[in-house]
């Protein structure tokens, strides 16, 4: 069995016979190079499944579905609401969370937020590469920017990366069965407003993740780290 693996939009089932699109095949053909009647394997949200090349014609690969590899995954959602943060730091958290667990990107405008616009397309982009790399099955998703009230109406379990707490556990006491959600404030921090309305929402656990100022970045891979560790 080969050990490439592509995110696949569109539905997947045994015996399907359908074409990757130009970039797909392209990176089938032209950089891994394999050939007719070798296999690859295709995931989404449904599992994973091995399918065999039939041809390739005018660069674009057909391929066969020819068994399921994995089951659709039953995980709990674990999200990430975050400041956006320049480009390059931004692709390297958005990619470093995806490995590590994040379902669902939850961009936040908060009063000290300096980059204010997404480029949506280009970090889907960095999450499927980051999914495939990572053997996960179910790609996370990005919702487009929000503000922080609109936030807070979510139905979640909240973790609150605070530095003026002086906690540094997860009560698992506290969690239930809804997503969980950690909160990472901007390269200012939080206002002050910001951090009192964070606190006034039902069963927010305000956490300390380290005694240092961390990065955005650095405190995403942290704070996801920590809660991977106390919730699994």
């Amino acid at each position: 069995m080969s050990n490439i693996r592509l995110f696949f939009l569109k539905s997947l089932s045994l015996n399907l016979i359908d074409k990757l699109d130009k970039s797909q095949s392209h990176y089938l053909s032209k950089v891994m190079r394999i050939k007719e009647n070798e296999v690859f394997s295709l995931f989404n949200s449904s599992g994973e499944w091995e399918a065999k090349i039939l041809n390739i014609s005018k660069s674009i690969v057909q391929f066969n579905i020819t068994k399921q590899l994995r089951q659709k995954e039953n995980i709990k959602e674990l999200w990430l609401a975050f400041s956006p943060i320049k480009s390059n730091y931004f692709n390297f958290m958005i990619q470093k969370a995806t490995e590590l667990g994040v379902t669902k990107f939850l961009p936040i405008i908060f009063d000290r937020t300096i980059v204010r616009k997404i480029n949506k397309e280009r970090l889907e982009k960095v999450i499927i590469e980051a999914t495939e790399q990572s053997n996960r099955i179910t790609a996370p998703t990005i919702e487009e920017p929000q503000k922080l009230k609109n936030f807070l109406n979510q139905d979640m379990d909240l973790i609150f990366t605070d530095l003026n707490t002086t906690n540094t556990k997860i009560n698992l006491n506290k969690l239930t069965t809804k997503p969980t959600c950690v909160i990472i404030g901007p390269e200012g921090d939080f206002s002050e407003e910001e951090r009192e309305e964070i606190l006034k929402f039902h069963g927010v656990q305000p956490i300390k993740i380290n005694e240092n100022i961390l990065r955005s970045e650095t405190a995403v891979i942290s704070a996801i780290s920590i809660i991977n560790y106390a919730i699994n």
